[in-house]
């Protein structure tokens, strides 16, 4: 099959709406692979459910390596927020590659008068539920995040839940809301504009675009790290032969001097992992968001 592969038009599920950052992503893949494979790579979005609506429709797909979905690390936060999927994420999802991470912070409206995140926990912890921490909505990542922040330095706040990033991101830089994680790529030039202020990089490590900004492990919070990545998984039970041709172009476009530069200048970093290891990356996430759910009662079930 492989050698053949593909024979006639395959599909690239985005299970999110367009215009988001993700479909700007997902049209790269689409045109390296279609590019470098000889037929067409078609988008097809999938909006809702938090990527459930997107995942079904794949792991309900035939594993003929014709359908296959774009993806991003909310992908991992359903399995915890739902007792049953209509999919097993193990099973009946495989793996092509992890494509790139995102250098991720936590920032503050310039009004808010917190300089770093001890300033930030501090305040916090000296008032209870007085501020407001913006997520892109309930069982997101940014809620999943806030979650395990404040419940690991046993702090109160009031989670403020919308429709998604976009309105979160326009009530964070009129001041509505006070703070909110966020990537490099989606507020680096509100930052530059002065529209927030970064108190910590959530990443492992500094990100070169902002060496200065400690992380939260530098300031005292070690075990909150949260890396946004994208990556391209497939219906489970596709043959081998056909996942490690995909990833090959995958893998090679990740490592072009194009996308490796256009991709510095965002914050992000271009991987182009095997099958494996994007699989132990994404199942290991499942059960660390199962571990915060549980610690702070968050459940979507009815």
């Amino acid at each position: 099959q492989a050698d053949t592969y593909p024979v006639k038009a395959a599909t690239i599920v985005v299970p999110y709406s367009p215009g988001s950052s993700l479909d700007h992503d997902a049209r790269l893949y689409s045109k390296a692979l279609s590019e470098a494979l000889g037929k067409p790579f078609v988008l097809d979005f999938k909006p809702g459910a938090g990527s459930i609506i997107g995942a079904t429709f794949v792991a309900k797909a035939a594993p003929d390596g014709y359908t296959m979905m774009a993806i991003t690390s909310t992908f991992t936060t359903t399995p915890a927020l739902y007792k049953s999927l209509p999919y097993d994420p193990a099973r009946d999802i495989s793996a092509v590659s992890l494509i790139s991470r995102r250098a991720t912070m936590l920032v503050v409206h310039p009004s808010f008068q917190v300089n770093s995140l001890s300033e930030y926990l501090a305040y916090a912890k000296a008032n209870p539920g007085k501020v407001n921490f913006g997520t892109s909505g309930a069982g997101g990542i940014m809620h999943m995040v806030g979650a395990w922040l404040h419940s690991e330095t046993e702090t109160k706040v009031a989670l403020i839940h919308y429709k998604g990033s976009a309105p979160m991101f326009v009530d964070l830089f009129a001041g509505r809301v006070n703070a909110g994680p966020m990537t490099l790529f989606a507020g680096l030039a509100q930052v530059k504009a002065g529209k927030v202020r970064p108190i910590a990089a959530l990443n492992s490590s500094r990100s070169l675009l902002m060496p200065d900004l400690k992380t939260a492990a530098e300031q005292g919070v070690p075990d909150v790290e949260w890396a946004s990545w994208q990556g391209v998984l497939i219906t489970g039970g596709t043959p081998t032969a056909v996942i490690n041709k995909l990833q090959g172009v995958l893998a090679a476009f990740a490592r072009s001097p194009d996308a490796v530069k256009r991709a510095a200048l965002d914050g992000q970093e271009m991987v182009g992992s095997t099958p494996e290891m994007f699989r132990q990356t994404y199942l290991a996430e499942i059960e660390r968001w199962k571990k915060v759910a549980q610690r702070s009662n968050i459940t979507l079930d009815e």
